[in-house]
């Protein structure tokens, strides 16, 4: 079985990613979170970086997991308790951890909202929804049914999404931007956008969907962003030549 470098690995993701030009939320901690002793023979990809992923990744005998959602979004201590138990095993089992979120969604090939996109047969994607200085999602111009958009977003992330219909029945104009950005509608709208596909969002969009005229499809804070890290762990696997496996995890949220 082949070893890899991880440093190369990481500096392969960095360059791949433009890591160092995203600003991001706190706790993001964008890159190589947790390193390991230095070599990689198996991947495996989660959306989230937390216990149950951490077994799943030991139990498949990987070495790296590459997340979306890493290990710092709360408080990191102290290390007692399940924390402790998580570190262990990834100390134990020699697990390192890299994990990219808005260079992830952002990527023009392996981002979230790219493959979305592409799994939901839209074309001609363009940047859309800045976010920490850089656009993050994806918009096209079409002609498709609220009725169809849906049946295809069922498909790609096998979920069924719910739908604000506050939109026209023939959406023309959609964004998609995974994950939780229900909140920021009005910037979706001010972008040209008759239909936004994202993840989740509060129960007050509901009334401000219909008042923009937006139809808006919640896919899944989860289900829409298992797209990035697989896309990103399968162009590892080719690189590299080591194997890779998707770790579902799935949170139905």
């Amino acid at each position: 079985m082949p070893k890899i470098s991880l440093a190369a690995i990481v500096k392969h993701c960095d360059v791949l990613l433009r890591t160092d030009r995203f600003d991001d939320y706190e706790g993001a901690v964008n890159g190589l979170q947790a390193a390991n002793r230095g070599t990689v023979t198996r991947i495996a990809a989660a959306v989230d970086a937390g216990l149950a992923t951490v077994k799943l990744a030991v139990a498949a005998g990987a070495d790296l997991l590459i997340v979306h959602h890493g290990l710092f979004w709360g408080p990191t201590h102290p290390w007692t308790g399940k924390r402790y138990e998580l570190l262990r095993l990834l100390v134990e089992n020699d697990v390192a951890v890299y994990s990219s979120h808005l260079p992830l969604d952002a990527h023009p090939r392996l981002g979230n909202n790219a493959q979305l996109g592409a799994a939901l047969g839209l074309r001609k994607l363009r940047p859309f929804f800045e976010s920490h200085g850089q656009p993050i999602g994806v918009k096209t111009q079409t002609r498709i049914s609220r009725a169809e958009l849906a049946a295809r977003l069922t498909r790609a992330t096998g979920a069924q999404p719910r739908l604000i219909p506050g939109g026209p029945e023939l959406c023309r104009r959609i964004g998609v931007v995974t994950g939780g950005a229900g909140a920021d509608l009005k910037q979706a709208a001010a972008e040209g956008v008759d239909t936004f596909i994202t993840g989740e969002g509060p129960h007050w969009t509901y009334a401000l969907a219909e008042e923009l005229g937006l139809n808006v499809f919640y896919g899944g804070h989860y289900a829409t962003e298992t797209f990035g890290v697989k896309a990103l762990a399968a162009e590892l696997a080719r690189k590299f030549k080591v194997p890779w496996q998707f770790l579902d995890h799935p949170t139905g949220l």
